[in-house]
């Protein structure tokens, strides 16, 4: 009796009721009972407003079995869960998801790793079903939560701690694919979630063996093939990227900021490996457009913490920045530039503060700099390196800092210069930042003046001769230069600023403090001019600086017996190379003989360069033997041969001779006072109405000068020697050449008096307030008609 109440008892349970108890067995290991599953889903699609009751009924069992310590009927409740989950497609799923991430938070909450297992399982199919109509009241901290903690398992056994791991990371991966692509659900990208989300991925990450790091297109993105997959910082690092391709602009800051946190946190920075692979993986997963954002965000960080970790930091920024460059454009590229610059010169300002550590932080930021330039196109290039170079400080006597500044910057602008390929010198060079380069060629520090030389040399040098010109040679057979025919544009640009160009190498090469490392460079600049520009129309220009430089080593008194002979021997190697590429066989014949007359007396005027020179015969000083030293004449009579018009090579070089003394008589002002030669001796002693006028100098006889003035007057009538109307000539010649060819600055630099007019007149009225009109001896004596006094 009591059996048969018992079995009308069940039939009076609702339906939904008995079709779940059926699809459990009477033991868990016979597994889920199909047909009556089969009936259950049935029943559900056909009546989808129980299934709101089924999934809480279904809980409810599982819940009674997880505190029984059934495990076997706790996963036949998840499978059926999951095959219901996966069946009914409707707008009342809703409510079964409720019911089913409760299931699933239980399991979770569980100790068992096998539960927690299954859990995460069925959540990563619940995130792949795309819902009808989204839910605004659903949360998912908790799973968050949680899958960051299982990603963290320190399991005493590796094989269930990478399965725990594994399971956590996919658990997050849903949660991800759940919450990212809906923005009515809650905001995955709040700093409470992220903070936990990538943190965990990170963990997983560092634990590689190795770190290899490719695009998203070359990985697709997914972890690599399966076998990989099923290693937790390969599917970690597949997360990262899923996450950080669904990231907007506003939301890859969400992501940035606990990166470097964890970084910081754990010293993760040294050594750079690990972060240059996950900075790289960021670069590659997020949208292009975006790259910019990352670079600025490292860039921050770049100051803070000690030494080390900026060089390390600036390292990871070489490392990425190439990726942004090329999708910078306009403002953002000259924001980088300028950001890498400040912190250059914050270093600098830091001093010699662990100094070793400061120079590895310029070095990486140097490279990230030329990293980010090889990457943009040419004429950004350009602008960079004016940009650059207008940041140089320029003080005629720096400061100790200044001059680590310019040295630095020009470092700098070497690095960027490397990346450029030079086509026309008039791109390579513009008007303004040719004149920056030149005025810092007579920069105080000798290893600055090399640094600018450098930076010559990479963008005048097109066809790879620079390494076939750095040392100081004779031999150019054996060189295997690279020579072309100059171009109308390249002759067009020399020119225009070939005086300016000259005169920065020859003063260059004029300064007391020059090393041979100096000279050496200079040398290979106006090599390379000449390879580069070797035409008819450039030649006398050439050899007149060549000239010019050999005349400087005997003329200019503050050069040291090693520097004369140095500039000796570069004066012939530039000579011997000159008709080695415009083909002049009288030239070569000349030079020749001139290197084997050095060769038999003087032989240390020849290359190569060496960096003391001790003569204990004083007559073999470069003054001492005239007659070893090219002559203008007779390499005039060559080129004429050749077929060369040379008539500027006439005329005395528009170079100053001498060193860098107090006032230096300027090729101008020796122009102009050859105009006045012919009558100089007019005023052989002082004018006679300028003595007059003068308080302080004593009137001369009127005969007297009369006489004098009429013998000069005569002699200039005449018009002089045959020798000095030929020297009068030449000198108007070279003042010709000199206005025809000099820039127009250079020309008011040159002119400019010698004093300031205010200043001399101060002088005047100074000098009359203090000496009598009258000498002592008028004063006592007979009183003087008015007239006289005037």
């Amino acid at each position: 009796m009591a059996q048969g109440c018992c079995g009308c008892c069940s039939a009076l349970r609702p339906r939904y009721k008995r079709l779940v108890d059926n699809i459990f067995p009477a033991s868990p290991q016979d597994g889920l009972v199909k047909s009556n599953m089969e009936k259950l889903t049935f029943y559900s699609l056909s009546s989808p407003e129980k299934l709101d009751r089924i999934g809480e009924y279904l809980f409810q069992k599982a819940s009674r079995d997880i505190y029984r310590r059934r495990h076997g009927f706790v996963i036949i409740a998840m499978e059926a869960m999951d095959q219901l989950l996966v069946a009914c497609h409707s707008q009342t799923l809703n409510l079964f998801v409720e019911s089913f991430l409760k299931m699933v938070q239980k399991l979770l909450e569980s100790t068992d790793p096998q539960l927690q297992i299954l859990a995460t399982q069925s959540f990563v199919r619940f995130a792949n079903i795309e819902e009808d109509t989204p839910s605004y009241h659903r949360r998912y901290d908790f799973f968050v939560s949680k899958f960051s903690a299982m990603c963290h398992s320190n399991h005493g056994e590796p094989g269930p701690r990478d399965r725990i791991r594994l399971a956590g990371i996919q658990g997050l991966q849903g949660v991800i694919r759940k919450t990212v692509s809906d923005d009515l659900v809650e905001n995955i990208w709040e700093a409470q979630h992220m903070d936990k989300i990538v943190p965990s991925l990170l963990y997983n990450m560092q634990s590689a063996e190795k770190y290899e790091t490719v695009s998203c297109a070359e990985g697709g993105g997914a972890g690599g093939e399966e076998g990989e997959e099923e290693s937790p910082p390969r599917l970690a690092e597949a997360c990262l990227r899923d996450l950080l391709a669904r990231a907007s602009f506003g939301h890859i800051r969400s992501v940035l900021r606990p990166v470097l946190t964890h970084f910081d946190r754990h010293d993760l920075w040294i050594p750079t490996d690990f972060a240059v692979h996950v900075f790289k993986i960021i670069m590659f997963s997020i949208q292009a457009q975006y790259s910019y954002s990352v670079v600025e965000a490292l860039m921050q960080q770049l100051e803070a913490g000690r030494g080390g970790v900026r060089a390390a930091r600036a390292a990871v920024l070489a490392a990425i920045v190439g990726i942004a460059a090329g999708d910078s454009v306009g403002p953002s590229v000259l924001e980088i530039i300028n950001n890498i610059l400040t912190n250059l010169r914050a270093s600098v300002a830091r001093g010699a503060e662990k100094e070793t550590e400061e120079k590895l932080y310029q070095e990486a930021l140097i490279n990230a700099l030329g990293e980010f330039a090889d990457h943009l196109p040419d004429y950004q290039k350009i602008d960079i390196m004016m940009f650059i170079v207008n940041k140089v400080p320029g003080a005629a006597k720096p400061s100790r800092a200044d001059a680590m500044l310019q040295h630095i910057l020009l470092k700098s602008l070497l690095k960027v210069g490397a990346t450029y390929k030079t086509t026309e010198l008039s791109k390579a060079f513009p008007a303004a930042f040719l004149e920056a380069l030149l005025r810092l060629s007579s920069a105080t520090e000798p290893s600055t003046r090399v640094l600018l030389q450098r930076i010559l040399h990479t963008l005048l040098d097109r066809r790879d001769n620079v390494p076939r010109l750095a040392v100081v040679t004779l031999d150019y057979d054996a060189a295997g230069l690279s020579v072309e025919k100059c171009s109308r544009q390249d002759l067009i640009f020399i020119s225009k600023h070939g005086y300016a160009i000259f005169s920065a190498l020859y003063e260059g090469l004029q300064l007391e403090s020059n090393s041979t490392e100096n000279i050496a460079c200079i040398y290979t600049t106006i090599a390379l001019l000449c390879v580069e520009l070797a035409a008819d129309d450039t030649l006398c220009d050439l050899m007149l600086l060549i000239l010019a430089i050999q005349q400087s080593s005997i003329s200019n008194p503050v050069l040291s017996v090693s520097q004369q002979c140095q500039l000796q021997a570069v004066s012939i190697s530039l000579a011997a190379l000159l008709p080695h590429v415009a083909k002049l066989p009288r030239l070569a014949d000349y030079i020749h003989k001139v290197v084997e007359a050095r060769r038999e007396e003087c032989g240390h005027l020849l290359p190569p360069l060496q960096h003391e020179y001790r003569l204990s015969d004083p007559t073999l000083l470069p003054a001492k033997v005239p007659y070893l030293m090219m002559d203008q004449m007779a390499i005039s009579e060559c080129l004429k041969a050749s077929g060369v018009e040379c008539g500027r090579l006439q005329g005395a070089a528009p170079y100053c001779g001498g060193g860098p003394l107090q006032h230096r008589h300027s090729w101008i002002e020796t122009g102009a006072a050859a105009g006045r030669d012919s009558l100089a001796d007019i005023a052989a002693g002082t004018e006679p109405d300028s003595a007059a006028s003068s308080p302080t100098l004593a009137r001369q006889a009127p005969a007297e000068c009369a006489g004098v003035s009429l013998e000069a007057l005569r002699r200039a009538a005449e018009g002089g020697s045959g020798a000095e109307r030929r020297d009068a000539a030449q000198r108007r010649r070279a003042l010709n050449l000199a206005f025809r060819t000099a820039p127009f600055h250079h020309l008011m630099q040159v002119t400019q008096p010698k004093y300031e007019i205010q200043e001399k007149l101060e002088e005047i009225f100074r000098s009359v307030s203090e000496e009598p009109l009258l000498a002592p001896s008028l004063k006592s004596g007979p009183p003087l008609p008015d007239l006289c006094l005037y």
